[in-house]
């Protein structure tokens, strides 16, 4: 156990579970002595970071494996009714209920739109890509019971969790995945941004970029199955043929400045090169994304506050 006595400042830690909070986690999963599993959860158990011997899981590919094989677990012998996400996550969760033949739900960032698919029963588990992962015994974030649930896996299966996690993109295909964070970029330049690239989504279909054409690109709405609500404007995504994509979202537009997000993901269904680095195997993405919205130009940033 690491840092699990209770304390009021947290012992001076950040107490987000991600590479760069808990990089000696990493440090000590990637060494040569590793223990066969380590995990961290954040100051009030809802998020979840899940890191193998040897290999980090990311939190969308920790919710697609999750529910891939739930049904090892007591609680879930009977399957799941759906899967729900976030729109950043990766996309890999649908490969999954495609397999499984039930429902997968894009959703909004925010627990409430999860909330609502679970009361309904229509989904069993759901997670996104900033490490909340919940499932249907409760309407929030339990990291808690995510760590219970990949224990449960590992001792069903008998295998490492890098066993698990290289065999299942072997069968899936693996889903590479980042997100780029550009944090306290001046609130207007952010905007500008932003409504440039919105007013130019009409003109993307069918262009190309680093080689890569476009197969879609809109501002993310979502109609809500449940209530029948709609919320707009929940994130601009760039969808390329072959299943690669980078996403576009702005939080915290106030007088000290913004937080412009970019999600970038690649779909590669070569198990040869399922061991690449990557920020290498993102690279083209990368650069297509600031081609596409001007990043640089518009934050006056050459490379992001923070990469996870």
């Amino acid at each position: 156990c690491r840092n699990f006595k209770p304390l009021p400042d947290f012992g001076g830690h950040h107490p987000d579970p991600n590479l760069v909070h808990a990089k000696h986690l990493y440090d000590e999963m990637m060494g040569p002595d590793a223990p066969d599993f380590g995990a961290a959860s954040d100051g009030d158990g809802d998020r979840n970071l899940i890191i193998g011997k040897g290999i980090f899981v990311t939190p969308s590919d920790s919710v697609a494996m999750l529910a891939a094989n739930a049904r090892l677990a007591p609680g879930y012998k009977a399957g799941l009714k759906g899967i729900a996400r976030s729109m950043p996550t990766s996309g890999a969760a649908d490969r999954v209920a495609e397999k499984l033949g039930i429902g997968i739900y894009e959703t909004p960032t925010g627990w409430k739109f999860f909330g609502n698919l679970l009361d309904a029963d229509m989904a069993t588990i759901c997670g996104e890509e900033s490490a909340g992962t919940g499932s249907n015994h409760v309407r929030e974030k339990d990291g808690l019971w995510a760590v219970l649930l990949w224990l449960n896996i590992l001792a069903a299966r008998g295998e490492s969790c890098k066993q698990i996690v290289t065999e299942h993109w072997a069968t899936y295909g693996r889903n590479y995945y980042s997100r780029h964070d550009y944090e306290e970029v001046e609130s207007d330049r952010a905007n500008a941004l932003v409504d440039e690239l919105r007013a130019k989504l009409g003109t993307l279909l069918g262009t190309s970029v680093r080689g890569m054409t476009i197969a879609s690109a809109d501002d993310f709405a979502y109609h809500d199955p449940v209530d029948g609500s709609t919320s707009e404007h929940q994130g601009i995504r760039v969808l390329f043929e072959g299943g690669s994509r980078v996403v576009f979202r702005l939080s915290g537009t106030g007088t000290s400045g913004a937080t412009l997000r970019v999600y970038i993901e690649r779909y590669e269904p070569d198990e040869s090169r399922h061991d690449l680095d990557t920020q290498e195997a993102l690279a083209d993405l990368i650069a297509a994304a600031d081609d596409i919205a001007g990043i640089k130009s518009h934050t006056g940033r050459n490379e992001p506050s923070v990469i996870t």
